[in-house]
């Protein structure tokens, strides 16, 4: 056998050993292009990209290491993935849960950014359009230099995120949005089958949750009588006299809430009444500041609400030494603030304001 034709016969075995020598497919060993991870919270929502940061080291990356109008794997190695652990919005278009297989088109004045149903695959090179699930075409925006490709999330709001691709001194935004109500009564109907439905508090603040936020009141109602039902307390049966309020449900809501009310210790009359100042329900408040006197006279908080009392009607003698009481008795916690609200009266300010 001749030299060439030996050498010729092994070519194939050179180029793997040298294929693998650069950077093993099968080993877990250190590579070139190293492995990153970022997540971001949306709601209860777990946005997750996994993928690979290839360098610029120099390079023409753009129309040059990656070709304008091609399939590009945004990254390296293997499929750089996306994670949506419930549906979300790209773009203002809808995409369901799941992993997908995030590759790019890049253009000069926009981009293609693509979700692809196969997320196992090795980069872009198997690519099948068929397997999109979704495609949004997005502008590049210019950004300082980055060596190392990187994805982040900016713009944070309560409901969705922008994800950004930044590499040599080009960004590539996408919107993520999710429906965020929707997502947390699922997963709250999913959390209230573990050992948190045995408790008064889970219940209660899935209740709390829905009303503040003004989602199904029914199962609002629904989740806070199961609160109810492993314990009644003052604080589930204030929650569903708001909830009955809310369902114009008056009769019902004030019973609950007369139940909560004769329950209830100094301390939490007090915030009660505190919370009806604040919502401008004056008299309401006083009654309440009246009742905590009337249950436990000695409490410091008593006599801190007695003084908010006479405050009201202009009494600022009996508001300061309603007050001073409250000094002696309150613990060192809270005696800074109270010292605050003596020195108020004292010069004859209206500490309910």
């Amino acid at each position: 056998m001749s030299k060439l034709r030996f050498l010729l016969s092994f070519a194939p075995v050179l180029f793997l050993a040298a294929m693998c020598s650069a950077q093993s497919t099968q080993l877990d060993l250190p590579r070139q292009s190293q492995r990153a991870q970022i997540t971001q919270r949306i709601g209860v929502t777990d946005v997750t990209i996994t993928y690979h940061r290839p360098l610029v080291n120099g390079r023409k990356v753009w129309g040059g290491l990656v070709p304008y109008g091609q399939v590009w794997r945004a990254g390296a190695n293997e499929n750089t993935t996306i994670t949506f652990p419930n549906a979300v919005m790209i773009e203002g278009k809808p995409l369901a849960a799941g992993t997908y297989g995030l590759h790019m088109i890049p253009n000069e004045d926009q981009w293609t950014v693509i979700f692809s149903k196969m997320h196992t695959a090795w980069g872009s090179f198997s690519y099948d359009q068929a397997e999109d699930a979704l495609r949004v075409t997005v502008k590049p925006q210019a950004t300082e230099f980055h060596n190392a490709l990187a994805y982040d999330f900016d713009q944070l709001q309560p409901d969705s995120a922008v994800v950004v691709m930044s590499w040599d001194k080009v960004a590539v935004p996408f919107k993520v949005s999710v429906n965020v109500n929707e997502a947390v009564e699922a997963s709250l109907h999913n959390q209230l089958r573990g050992l948190s439905q045995y408790t008064w508090d889970a219940w209660d603040d899935a209740a709390t949750y829905m009303v503040d936020n003004k989602m199904d009141l029914n199962e609002a109602l629904k989740y806070e009588d199961n609160s109810i039902g492993n314990e009644e307390r003052f604080e589930n049966l204030m929650t569903k006299a708001r909830i009955l309020d809310a369902m114009s449900k008056t009769s019902e809501a004030n019973a609950a809430r007369d139940k909560a009310l004769a329950m209830g210790n100094a301390q939490q009359l007090y915030g009660y009444g505190r919370q009806l100042q604040r919502d401008g329900k004056q008299k309401e408040a006083f009654a309440v500041f009246k009742s905590a006197a009337q249950k436990a006279p000695d409490n410091w908080l008593s006599h801190a609400g007695l003084a908010r009392i006479a405050c009201g009607e202009g009494n600022y003698p009996e508001a300061t030494r309603q007050m001073q009481m409250a000094l002696a008795a309150a613990p060192d916690n809270a005696k800074s603030g109270v010292e605050g609200l003596v020195k108020r009266l004292q010069a004859q300010q209206d500490i309910n304001k």
